[in-house]
């Protein structure tokens, strides 16, 4: 897992050199009567330089959009776009879709791609297609500068993910992000009811777990967030991010002693300078 970042109010105990994958919105996973004070916020991101999809050459503001794309990547995106523009047919075109979409997930353009591989997923069909269209939104939705955004991110990857389960309802990654998408709404509960699917249908499924255990410790119920952290820890004990928040939990119910060792335990786990220091100074906090 190399990039999670979830819409979840970034609070004192979570240290934003350690964000993957988070949930970023307060809810109480057990009690619906605090979801009124649900809030969300998010991390920026550099949307593309054509929000409308107004996908032409790349103009003026293609560097600073693409800030975080090498000039390999910028190349290989100029190039497919090129291409895509010049298609004369839809089959071509939409095979071309595909090529662009990948080209702009390469660049970290989340949203583009989902624009491209929903052209592709909805002149090709199938489950797989839909799916790549969903994944590429809802990695946008993650990112979203603005609450408006991740709405509209959101719908989006819900609208692919529905195609998905529609045919699949076992499909239960794609069942997880639609959970996940709904914690930034004003309908949250709806959510943590489909996590919940998830957990009875998977008792193991790690990404439901994880999103549980953050979703609890956010709501500072951390016994809760310790029970799922070490159900996910007992599943995959090399899973770091488990580690990290099951020790942030264990120290959130005042075992010190035992915070520490998972602590520690993260520090031989990893070789992220970024997420040492974090745990570092998470030790620092208990001695």
């Amino acid at each position: 897992m190399k990039r999670s970042q979830i819409i979840i109010v970034i609070v004192a105990i979570i240290l934003v050199a350690v964000l993957f994958f988070l949930p970023k919105v307060v809810v109480n996973d057990e009690d619906k009567d605090n979801l009124a004070s649900t809030e969300a916020t998010a991390v920026p991101e550099g949307h593309s330089e054509d929000d409308g999809h107004n996908h032409g050459a790349e103009e003026g503001t293609a560097a600073e959009a693409h800030m975080t794309a090498t000039p390999e990547q910028l190349m290989e995106l100029a190039t497919a776009r090129a291409k895509f523009n010049k298609a004369s047919d839809d089959q071509t075109r939409n095979r071309l879709a595909v090529e662009l979409a990948e080209a702009y997930s390469k660049a970290t353009k989340y949203d583009s791609a989902g624009y491209y591989y929903e052209i592709a997923a909805k002149a090709r069909g199938g489950e797989n297609s839909y799916k790549r269209a969903g994944d590429a939104y809802y990695e946008a939705f993650t990112f979203a500068a603005t609450q408006e955004r991740a709405n509209e991110l959101g719908a989006k990857a819900r609208g692919m993910y529905e195609q998905v389960l529609k045919n699949n309802p076992s499909e239960l990654d794609a069942k997880t992000n639609v959970a996940m998408t709904y914690i930034a709404t004003s309908n949250p509960m709806q959510g943590i009811t489909l996590l919940r699917e998830v957990i009875a249908s998977d008792p193991n499924n790690q990404k439901a777990l994880f999103n549980l255990g953050i979703l609890s410790m956010q709501s500072t119920q951390y016994d809760k967030a310790v029970e799922r952290f070490q159900k996910l820890v007992s599943v995959n004990p090399n899973h770091v991010e488990g580690t990290f928040y099951l020790a942030v939990a264990l120290a959130g119910t005042g075992q010190k002693e035992e915070a520490k060792a998972m602590f520690n335990k993260v520090k031989g786990m990893s070789n992220d300078p970024a997420l040492n220091t974090s745990v570092d100074e998470e030790l620092a906090k208990l001695n």
